[in-house]
């Protein structure tokens, strides 16, 4: 599991700029989602018949929805920054995944496993359960990906705790993701898991 060189992901000039676009991203649709609601809104109010309204209520719905999210894209946003200012780079080759399958994970949610930090031989599952920027993974860590989409996933990047949390990427660093532990997933000893709260995330 080689490290990449810098102390900390966050001294990587390429990984200050991915999370920069992470950030503009979300900024982004912190205008825009909330603008097309408003405007899709004062649209079907100004065109007002009946038969019109289920050409809006979809896209409505939807903005609705993505307006709705933006808080967690906020919260991703910054939640990887700290981890990223504290942890380096690890590279993993091919690393178990797939999706659903497994006790306790709701079929539909990717899910990794890295190596547990203190026994390399014990894995530790991460499980995607936000879907939050989680699209483009699923459609790539799944045994039914295509053997080309597979390929883009064969090297993932990650920085973290996976006892506690992480951020995984592809080479590059790109499409940066925050993926959360829950009880119940983490292989790791209680000793272990006690030693990791109280390390800063």
């Amino acid at each position: 599991m080689p490290t990449l060189h810098q102390p900390t992901a966050w001294d990587d000039p390429a990984t200050r700029r991915a999370w920069t676009q992470l950030l503009i991203c979300t900024v982004l649709g912190q205008l825009l989602w909330p603008a097309a609601w408003v405007g899709l809104l004062a649209w079907y109010v100004i065109m007002s018949t009946k038969w019109t309204l289920w050409l809006f209520f979809v896209p409505m719905a939807y903005t609705f929805y993505r307006t709705f999210l933006q808080g967690a894209y906020w919260k991703g946003a910054f939640r990887s920054r700290r981890i990223l200012r504290e942890y380096p780079w690890q590279v993993h080759e091919t690393p178990e995944s797939g999706i659903g399958n497994l006790p306790g994970v709701r079929n539909g949610c990717a899910w990794l496993r890295f190596p547990h930090p203190t026994e390399p031989n014990q894995p530790v599952t991460m499980v995607m359960h936000s879907h939050v920027r989680a699209v483009w993974w699923g459609g790539r860590l799944g045994k039914r990906a295509k053997p080309e989409r597979r390929a883009q996933v064969r090297e993932i990047w990650c920085a973290g705790d996976p006892r506690l949390a992480a951020v995984i990427a592809v080479p590059g660093p790109r499409h940066l993701y925050v993926i959360s532990q829950r009880p119940g997933y983490a292989e790791a000893t209680s000793h272990d898991a006690r030693g990791a709260e109280a390390q800063p995330l």
